[in-house]
C-alpha cells in the first residue's frame, strides 16, 4: 500500500525547496494542501499533478 498524503518535509524533499517555503505556499493557497490535526498535509497525486501542470504552465509563458 503506498503512502497517499506527505508532510511538509516530504513535499520541501520532493520540490527541492525550504520547508518554510512549503508552509509559505500552503497558507496562501498556491499548493493544494489541507491541515489535520495542526499540521499540514499534502495529497501525493495532488502534489505530483500540481508540479506537472505548474511546470507547463510557466514553460508556456517563457514562450510569448
Amino acid at each position: 500500500m503506498s503512502k497517499s498524503t506527505y508532510l511538509v518535509t516530504e513535499v520541501s524533499e520532493y520540490l527541492r525547496v525550504h520547508p518554510y517555503t512549503v508552509r509559505r505556499l500552503a497558507r496562501k493557497g498556491k499548493i493544494p494542501a489541507f491541515k489535520a490535526g495542526g499540521q499540514w498535509r499534502f495529497d501525493t497525486e495532488e502534489i505530483e499533478d500540481w508540479r506537472r501542470n505548474r511546470g507547463k504552465a510557466s514553460s508556456m509563458k517563457k514562450q510569448y
